[in-house]
C-alpha cells in the first residue's frame, strides 16, 4: 500500500489552487488547509492550471452567498480542461451541504467550517486510489465532509502559510461567536466562542515574526470577548500585554471589537502602547435605539455615543472603522436620518455599510416590516455618499503630517512607485499609500513620510528618513 509520503516518488504531484472568499477569519482557514499540503502537493496561483480547485466560500448575507455560488460554477467550467476535483468549504458547505449536493453534481466534495483536514484527507485517497486502482480496500472518498461547528477540540496549533505579504498577517484569537444577534448566522455557522489560550497565540505569533512579519492583525468574531470563556479566565488586555512582548512586531491592530462591553483596563492600556496601532474596527451597526433592540445587539445609542467620546478623549489619534446595516426590518425614515447625523457628528474615518440580508435561520427573518429593496438601496447609497465626502475630509486633515508607513510592495502599475499604509490603514480594506521608488528602500521597512498629496482614501506621501 502507497503512503501518502511515498506519493511523489511515484507520480507527479497534483498542482491545487484555493479561492477565499469572504472575511479575514475565513482566509486564515484557507491559510491552514493550504499548509496541510505541503510536501505532497503543488500549490499554484493559476485556477486554470489546476488539478485541483478548492472555494472557501462566505455565506454571511444574499451577496456572499451569491458570489459563493458564482464562483463554484465558474470554476465547474474548468472541468472542460484540466481540472479533475471540485472541493467546495468554508460557511455555504457548513449551511447547505446537501443541498449544495443535490443542486451541484459538478462540485465533488464538501466540507465544513470545523474540518480543515479533510482537503488533505480527500486529496490522499484519491490519489491512492489512482495508484493502486486494482485494490478493492480503495473507497470513494465521501462526500460531505461537514460536522459541528464547535471548536472546543480545534488544534490551534495547525501550521498555515502566511498570504496576506511577507511582512503583514491576520492571527485568530478566537472562534465562533456566543452574541445572540437577531441579523446573523455567524454563531449557526461557527459555533460559540471559544477562545485560544495566550500561550498558543504568543507561539503563532512568534513563529510569524520569525518568517518576516512586522504587524499583527487581531481577528475574531467578538475580539473584546476574548478570554471570557477560558478556565481560568482571561481577557483582551492580558492577551496584548503579553504579544507585546514578542520582539521583532511592530505593529498590532485589532479588528471586531464588540461595543457592548471591553474589559477593564483596554482603552487605557490601548493608549499608552507603543505597538497597538491607533485603529480600532467596532461594528457598530446602527445608532436608532429602537433598531438596536430589534437587532438584539445588547447596547443603546447613549452607551455607543458614550463608548466614541471615552475612545476619542483619551486617544486622540484614533482612527475608527465601523459597519453598519441599512434597511433592517421596521427601520423607519427617521431612524435612518439618525443614522446620517450620527455619521456627520461621530466623523467616523472608515465606514462600511451593508444592506440588510433576509436569512433565514436567523431571528429577524420572521420580523414584520421587510423594507422594499429600492428602499434599502437608497439609503445604502446616502450612507456611502456621506461617509465619502467625511473620508475625504479626513486625509485633507492629513496634508502635510509626518507619519509611518509600511512599505509592502512595488506597484503593479509603476516600477519607480512603491505601495505601503501608514498605522491608520488596515490591509485589504482601507487605502494605501504611494512613495517613490528610493534606493536601499526595502519591503517590510517602517519608515518615516510626510503626507503630500490626498484621494477620497489613498495618500500620496514623500520619505524623510528610511
Amino acid at each position: 500500500m502507497t503512503t501518502p509520503s511515498s506519493f511523489n516518488q511515484q507520480q507527479d504531484p497534483q498542482k491545487v489552487h484555493f479561492i477565499s472568499l469572504g472575511c479575514p477569519k475565513n482566509r486564515i482557514d484557507t491559510e491552514t488547509m493550504l499548509a496541510g499540503l505541503q510536501g505532497d502537493y503543488e500549490i499554484t496561483a493559476e485556477a486554470d492550471d489546476a488539478d485541483v480547485v478548492v472555494v472557501n466560500t462566505c455565506a454571511f448575507v444574499d451577496s456572499a452567498k451569491e458570489e459563493s455560488v458564482n464562483t463554484i460554477l465558474e470554476s465547474a467550467e474548468l472541468k472542460a480542461g484540466k481540472l479533475q476535483k471540485l472541493i467546495v468549504s468554508g460557511c455555504l458547505s457548513q449551511r447547505y451541504s446537501e443541498e449544495l449536493a443535490r443542486d451541484m453534481p459538478e462540485v465533488d466534495h464538501f466540507v465544513g467550517t470545523n474540518d480543515l483536514g479533510a482537503v488533505r484527507l480527500i486529496l490522499d485517497q484519491d490519489r491512492q486510489s489512482r495508484v493502486d486502482q486494482q485494490s478493492v480496500l480503495v473507497e470513494e472518498p465521501q462526500k460531505i465532509w461537514v460536522s459541528d461547528p464547535d471548536r472546543r477540540n480545534f488544534d490551534w496549533e495547525l501550521p498555515r502559510v502566511n498570504t496576506v505579504s511577507g511582512h503583514s498577517a491576520y492571527l485568530k484569537i478566537a472562534e465562533g461567536c456566543s452574541n445572540k444577534c437577531a441579523f446573523c448566522i455567524i454563531p449557526t455557522l461557527r459555533g460559540p466562542q471559544r477562545s485560544r489560550d495566550i500561550e498558543s497565540v504568543i507561539r503563532e505569533a512568534e513563529e510569524l515574526v520569525s518568517q518576516g512579519v512586522v504587524e499583527l492583525n487581531l481577528v475574531a468574531q467578538d475580539l473584546t470577548a476574548y478570554g471570557y470563556d477560558l478556565k481560568p479566565r482571561s481577557n483582551l488586555t492580558a492577551l496584548l500585554q503579553a504579544l507585546e512582548e514578542v520582539e521583532g512586531l511592530r505593529w498590532i491592530r485589532l479588528f471586531y471589537a464588540y461595543p457592548r462591553s471591553f474589559p477593564r483596563g483596554l482603552i487605557d492600556h490601548l493608549a499608552q502602547s507603543s505597538k497597538i496601532v491607533p485603529y480600532l474596527d467596532i461594528p457598530l451597526q446602527h445608532i436608532s435605539d429602537s433598531v438596536l433592540r430589534a437587532m438584539r445587539r445588547g447596547t443603546n445609542s447613549e452607551t455607543i455615543r458614550k463608548r466614541i467620546r471615552e475612545l476619542r478623549s483619551k486617544l486622540p489619534f484614533l482612527t475608527i472603522r465601523t459597519s453598519f446595516i441599512v434597511g433592517y426590518p421596521g427601520e423607519t425614515e427617521s431612524d435612518h436620518q439618525a443614522l446620517l447625523a450620527f455619521l456627520k457628528d461621530a466623523k467616523f474615518e472608515r465606514v462600511g455599510a451593508f444592506i440588510y440580508s433576509h436569512e433565514e435561520g436567523t431571528p429577524s427573518y420572521d420580523l414584520p416590516d421587510q423594507i422594499p429593496e429600492d428602499i434599502k438601496q437608497r439609503r445604502y447609497d446616502e450612507v456611502m455618499f456621506t461617509q465619502r465626502e467625511i473620508a475625504l475630509e479626513h486625509n485633507e486633515s492629513l496634508l502635510g503630517q509626518e507619519v509611518e508607513v509600511l512599505i509592502e510592495r512595488v506597484s503593479e502599475e509603476n516600477d519607480y512607485v512603491l505601495v505601503g499604509r501608514i498605522a491608520q490603514q488596515a490591509p485589504d480594506i482601507d487605502g494605501v499609500c504611494y512613495v517613490g521608488y528610493q534606493e536601499g528602500l526595502k519591503t517590510g521597512q517602517i519608515v518615516r513620510a510626510t503626507v503630500e498629496q490626498v484621494t477620497d482614501y489613498d495618500l500620496g506621501v514623500e520619505l524623510i528618513e528610511w
